[in-house]
């Protein structure tokens, strides 16, 4: 019997939301003050009006935030203390013993309601379309300032203390051999596991390749011309148009980078924070537009309001934020290379932020096992494309098992 007084110990956790707290959200958001609406036909200005508007009535009216709570709570939910923070995370043994271990990190504006839809397929793969030999034991970790872990109360967790606690998770959970995955903060968090190679980390799957050469990195993020002798191909031409438009449609992330506690307010108005989340990258915004305006979509109108409801109840939106002002006092690029070692495969999703050529993606990862492009999907490809994110993550894994 484990010593519940012992933080270090790896203690159940059981989530639980009254019922009032439902009901204040739900007064808010039909107390909501709305702006006119955007002065453009298109979202050059931000989250479109009638989106939001959309997004508020239903989210007020028929949304059922029991019916996520009932998933994550049918799961295995575990909390631990590691560098003096509360980390929670959700661990799924397969019934397959040989299964790998995969610790899966989620990303921003995202959390472990991320990785919900791949969680089964991944730990039970003959009950979905694969075999017992692709079967994983899974880890996914809430990131320190979201969902249900702690909120970091000093500076300093950044991805490379993130990517050190990690290691120590896995180590804790008594997994000598396993892999890693992650898309979004998730790929920066598991490259810099990739950077340290913690004990027992064989090898890591990534939808989002850090593998921009330095130089070129370097150009884009300062906002100059790319050295005069450089000399790319067109799909390399491509990828740096895609990273100069990224960072030309990223002010969020300027925001959270450079005054997260500017973002107060969004714990206090859901509609404030629901506009704030939704538009990360124009391709997603796009998307969830459609869904709410009534076409069906690789995310649903639950999909987007479940992790938005988890923010709101969790209070988390200025702790999450931090995350990017970590990560810019660290001096970390969201996408140059980092120059890791280890065995790595890489899905490529077409609607995806950038998409990088393999030509990058053979020099930033040596031992690359695997290099995939995908048919459909885009930045966030567990949770919008979870069938081909599945496929491609036992494909890409598959070398590395013994």
């Amino acid at each position: 019997m484990s010593d519940t007084s012992d933080p270090t110990t790896i203690r159940p956790f059981t989530i639980e939301f009254a019922d009032s707290e439902l009901d204040d959200l739900r007064q808010r958001i039909l107390a909501a003050r709305w702006p006119e609406e955007e002065t453009v036909k298109d979202q050059s200005q931000g989250t479109p009006l009638a989106t939001l508007q959309a997004l508020a009535q239903y989210w007020a009216s028929e949304y059922d935030w029991r019916k996520v709570e009932g998933k994550l709570k049918a799961l295995p939910n575990f909390m631990t203390e590691i560098d003096g923070l509360d980390i929670h995370f959700i661990h799924v043994r397969s019934r397959h013993e040989d299964a790998l271990p995969l610790l899966v990190t989620h990303g921003w504006p995202g959390s472990v309601i991320e990785q919900l839809k791949i969680i089964e397929p991944l730990a039970s793969p003959t009950a979905h379309g694969g075999n017992a030999s692709d079967a994983f034991h899974l880890v996914v970790p809430s990131m320190p300032g979201y969902g249900f872990s702690g909120k970091p109360t000093e500076p300093g967790w950044n991805p490379k203390r993130m990517a050190r606690a990690w290691g120590e998770l896995m180590k804790r959970l008594g997994y000598t051999r396993y892999a890693a995955q992650g898309g979004d903060w998730g790929a920066i968090v598991t490259e810099q596991m990739g950077v340290q190679e913690p004990e027992g980390l064989i090898g890591f799957h990534t939808n989002m390749a850090n593998a921009v050469p330095p130089d070129i990195m370097a150009a884009i993020e300062g906002g100059q011309p790319l050295p005069s002798d450089t000399n790319l191909s067109p799909e390399e031409n491509e990828a740096v148009e895609q990273l100069r438009s990224a960072y030309a449609d990223v002010p969020y992330a300027y925001e959270m980078g450079t005054a997260p506690q500017s973002l107060a307010g969004l714990v206090d108005s859901p509609v404030g924070l629901a506009a704030f989340m939704l538009d990360h990258d124009w391709q997603s915004l796009e998307m969830i537009s459609r869904s709410f305006a009534g076409q069906p979509e690789g995310l649903t109108r639950d999909d987007v309001l479940d992790n938005i409801t988890l923010f709101w109840l969790t209070r988390t939106p200025v702790s999450a934020a931090r995350l990017y002002w970590e990560n810019a006092q660290a001096g970390i690029s969201f996408f140059g290379a980092k120059g890791v070692k280890l065995p790595v495969a890489v899905s490529v999703f077409p609607t995806e932020m950038y998409r990088p050529p393999k030509s990058w993606v053979e020099k930033a990862y040596p031992n690359l096992i695997h290099y995939n492009k995908l048919p459909k999907g885009g930045h966030f490809a567990a949770w919008e494309q979870p069938e081909y994110f599945v496929d491609d993550v036992r494909t890409g894994l598959r070398s590395l098992r013994q």
